[in-house]
C-alpha cells in the first residue's frame, strides 16, 4: 500500500499497481472530464500509468500549460498515423510538442504539397472520429525496442534507441503507429478535437546539415474551437511582426547568407538601437554596484578544458589554430571573468564582487536550428557573475530579480513567467556540489521568486549538473513567452577554478558563484523587442525620433534651421528634403513607424510652429518648435 494526497484534499492509501485512472472515480465529473494526467511529486504522468510511490498527485486538467503540451504531442502522433495511412513507406524523426504547437519530422520520396497537407489533417479527423484509437503505452529492454524499431525500418529510432543510457524504454501505439515516447498521451482520442496543421519546412536530421534533410509539419492544437480560433488570429498578427522582415524593411539588421548563416549585419539605425540599449545597461549596472569589464573574444584551448567545455561542449565550439597553439573563440565568459577574480585574493570583506560584461561570444550551432536574431551563431550576452559569500547568497539572488524586473519593464515588458529548474534528490550522482549546496541555492531562488509573490513553475530534474536556476520568460504584446533572464548557480566551476576567499577565521573557502543574464542575448533581445513593439519602439528607443516634413521648396530652409535646434536638444531627428510630394513622404515616414512627424508648410513658417503628427496619438496640431522640443525631450528622459 501506498499513501497518496490528492490535490482536491483528499488522503488515502491505494495499493501499489493501481492505474491513476481509478483515482479519478472520486473527483467531481467536471474534473474527470478535463482530466489529462497526474503530476506526482512533480513528474507527470500517463493516467493508465501504474501508482508506485506514495506522495502528492496533482491532476492535470485542460486548462493548464502541462495538458496542452500533451495534447499537442498527442496530436503529433495522430498525424504520424495518418501520414503512415497515407503515404506508405515513411520513416520517422522525432514529433514533439513544442512552445507554439507541435511538429513531426518525415522522410519520404515525395514532396508534401498543400493538398498533401489538407489531406492529412482531414485523415486525422476521420481517425478521431471513428472512435476505436486509443494510446497503449508499454516498457520494454532497451535491446527489444532495438529489435522492434530495427524490424520496423525506423532507423531514426534505432539511432535515437542507441544513443540512450537507459536499459528500460517505453513506446506507444496509437492503430498501426509505434513510437519510442515517454509520454504522456491524452486518455481519450476526442480530446484531439480543435487543431491545425500550419504549414511544412525542410529540417536537417538532429539539426545537422551533413545528416538526411527531412520534412517537418507543423501544427497547432487546443481543446476548444475557440481557443484554436484566438490563436490562428494571433499567428496572423505575429507575421506581422516577424523580426525577419521588419529588420531589414526598417533599416535596422539583416543575415547575409554570402557572410554565413547566424551571423548578423547591423544597419545604421540598428546600431542606434543596439547602442542605446547598451548605453542604458552599463549605466543601469554601474549604479546596481557591478564592475564592467571586457575579455578577449579568442583565448588558449587549456583554459576550456580546465573549465570543462572542451570535453563536453567541443561540438559546438570554434576552435582555430595559430603559431603552434589551439586558440578558442570563447562559446562564453565565465572562465575570463574567473581569472579575472582570480588575479588577487579576496577577502570576505570584499565579496560581494560583481562582474558584469556585453560579451560577444560565438557558437557552433547548427544550421538548421538557426532562426534570425533569436539563434545566432555570435551573439553579445548581457552576462555577469558574481561571487559571494554563503551567507550573501539570498540578498544577491533578490537583487538579482529585482535588477530584471526594473530592466524589462523599463524597456515594455510588464507580464512574465518564472520557471524554477531544481535538482532530482534522487540521482545525486547527476550533480555537481551536495545536497547541502543545492538545497541552500534552491532556498535562496525560491525566496526571491516568493518576494514577489509571482507565480512560478518548479521543474523537479531540470537543473543542468552544475546548479539550479531561475528563467523568465518575458509575455509580449500578443502573450507569446520569449526567453530573457537567467539566474544560475555554479558548484562546478568554483572548484574547477579553485575560486575561493578568505573567510573571517584566516580559512580559504570555496565563493559561491551566481551566472546571471538579464536580458538574455543582445541579439535575442532585440528580435524579441522588435516583435513586441511591430517595429514602432516607444521614443526613448526609435532610432530615429523625429522627422521634418516641408511641404515645398521655398520650405526647406526654415525646416534646415529647425531640424538644428532639434538636435541640438538631443533628439534623433532627420528631413526628408526630396522632390516629391508631401502626401508620398508622410507616407513613407509612416512606413519607417518614426514616432513623430512635423509638417510645416508657410503657415506654419510664419507662425514658427510645425504640424505634429504622432504615430501613436494621431493629428495633434500645430505647436511652437520650443514646445514640440520640450514635449519630446520629456517623453525620452521618462522613457514613457
Amino acid at each position: 500500500m501506498v499513501e497518496i494526497s490528492l490535490n482536491t484534499g483528499v488522503r488515502k492509501e491505494v495499493p501499489a499497481g493501481t492505474p491513476f485512472m481509478a483515482l479519478l472515480e472520486e473527483l467531481p465529473e467536471e474534473m474527470r472530464r478535463d482530466a489529462v494526467a497526474v503530476k506526482v511529486n512533480g513528474r507527470i504522468f500517463d493516467l493508465r500509468q501504474a501508482v508506485t510511490d506514495g506522495g502528492e498527485v496533482e491532476i492535470v486538467t485542460g486548462g493548464s500549460e502541462e495538458a496542452l503540451d500533451i495534447l499537442g504531442h498527442s496530436t503529433a502522433h495522430l498525424m504520424a498515423l495518418a501520414v503512415m495511412e497515407l503515404f506508405g513507406d515513411v520513416k520517422f524523426a522525432i514529433g514533439p510538442s513544442i512552445e507554439d504547437g507541435f511538429y513531426y519530422d518525415f522522410l519520404l520520396e515525395r514532396t508534401f504539397t498543400p493538398e498533401d497537407v489538407a489531406a492529412i489533417e482531414k485523415r486525422m479527423r476521420t481517425l478521431r472520429d471513428e472512435g476505436n484509437l486509443e494510446f497503449v503505452r508499454e516498457d520494454m529492454p532497451k535491446d527489444e525496442a532495438i529489435k522492434l524499431f530495427t524490424g520496423l525500418g525506423q532507423t531514426f529510432k534505432v539511432e535515437l534507441l542507441n544513443d540512450l543510457e537507459a536499459e528500460t524504454v517505453s513506446i506507444y501505439r496509437l492503430g498501426g503507429f509505434t513510437d519510442l515516447c515517454s509520454g504522456p498521451h491524452v486518455p481519450d482520442i476526442k480530446m484531439v478535437r480543435a487543431f491545425k496543421l500550419l504549414s511544412t519546412a525542410g529540417a536537417y536530421w538532429r539539426g545537422d546539415e551533413k545528416r538526411e534533410m527531412l520534412q517537418r509539419i507543423y501544427g497547432t492544437a487546443f481543446f476548444s474551437e475557440e481557443d484554436l480560433s484566438k490563436d490562428l488570429t494571433r499567428r496572423e498578427e505575429a507575421k506581422r511582426r516577424d523580426h525577419r522582415i521588419l529588420g531589414p524593411q526598417l533599416g535596422l539588421f539583416d543575415i547575409k547568407e554570402e557572410a554565413g548563416g547566424g551571423l548578423v549585419f547591423w544597419y545604421p539605425k540598428g546600431y542606434i538601437l543596439r547602442e542605446i540599449i547598451e548605453t542604458y545597461w552599463k549605466a543601469e549596472h554601474r549604479k546596481a554596484g557591478y564592475d564592467v569589464i571586457l575579455t578577449p573574444h579568442i583565448a588558449r584551448s587549456e583554459l576550456w578544458k580546465a573549465s570543462g567545455h572542451y570535453e563536453y561542449y567541443r561540438e559546438n565550439m570554434y576552435i582555430i589554430q595559430g603559431e603552434g597553439q589551439e586558440l578558442v573563440l570563447k562559446p562564453m565568459n565565465c572562465p575570463a571573468h574567473i581569472l579575472i577574480y582570480k588575479s588577487k585574493l579576496h577577502s570576505y570583506r570584499d565579496l560581494p564582487v560583481r562582474y558584469a560584461e556585453l560579451g560577444t561570444v560565438y557558437r557552433n550551432e547548427r544550421s538548421g536550428t538557426l532562426h534570425g536574431l533569436l539563434r545566432v551563431r555570435g551573439f553579445t550576452q548581457d552576462d555577469a557573475h558574481i561571487f559571494c559569500t554563503p551567507e550573501q547568497l539570498l540578498e544577491e539572488v533578490e537583487s538579482c530579480f529585482e535588477f530584471a524586473h526594473q530592466l524589462l519593464t523599463s524597456f515594455g515588458f510588464d507580464n512574465y513567467k518564472v520557471e524554477l529548474s531544481v535538482h532530482d534528490p534522487d540521482q545525486m550522482e547527476k550533480y555537481a556540489g551536495t545536497e547541502e549546496d543545492w538545497q541552500k541555492a534552491e532556498a535562496s531562488l525560491l525566496a526571491a521568486i516568493e518576494k514577489r509573490d509571482i507565480p512560478f513553475r518548479k521543474i523537479i530534474g531540470e537543473a543542468v549538473f552544475y546548479g539550479p536556476k531561475i528563467d523568465l520568460k518575458l509575455i509580449d504584446a500578443i502573450g507569446r513567452g520569449w526567453q530573457a533572464t537567467t539566474i544560475q548557480f555554479d558548484f562546478n566551476l568554483p572548484r574547477r577554478f579553485d575560486i575561493v576567499y578568505v573567510t573571517s577565521e584566516g580559512k580559504r573557502e570555496y565563493v559561491y558563484m551566481i551566472h546571471r543574464a538579464l536580458l538574455g542575448s543582445l541579439e535575442r533581445f532585440i528580435g524579441t523587442l522588435t516583435e513586441h513593439y511591430a517595429g514602432e519602439f516607444p521614443m526613448w528607443l526609435a532610432p530615429v525620433q523625429a522627422i521634418l516634413l516641408p511641404i515645398g521648396l521655398e520650405h526647406h530652409d526654415y525646416v534646415r534651421s529647425c531640424l538644428e535646434k532639434v538636435r541640438a536638444a538631443g533628439i534623433r531627428a532627420e528631413a526628408d528634403l526630396r522632390e516629391e510630394k508631401i502626401g508620398y513622404r508622410i507616407r513613407e515616414a509612416e512606413l519607417q513607424k518614426i514616432p513623430y512627424m512635423l509638417v510645416a508648410g508657410s503657415k506654419e513658417m510664419e507662425e514658427g510652429t510645425f504640424d505634429v503628427r504622432s504615430k501613436a496619438r494621431g493629428r495633434l496640431g500645430a505647436k511652437k518648435i520650443d514646445e514640440i522640443i520640450a514635449e519630446l525631450v520629456d517623453e525620452i528622459d521618462t522613457k514613457a
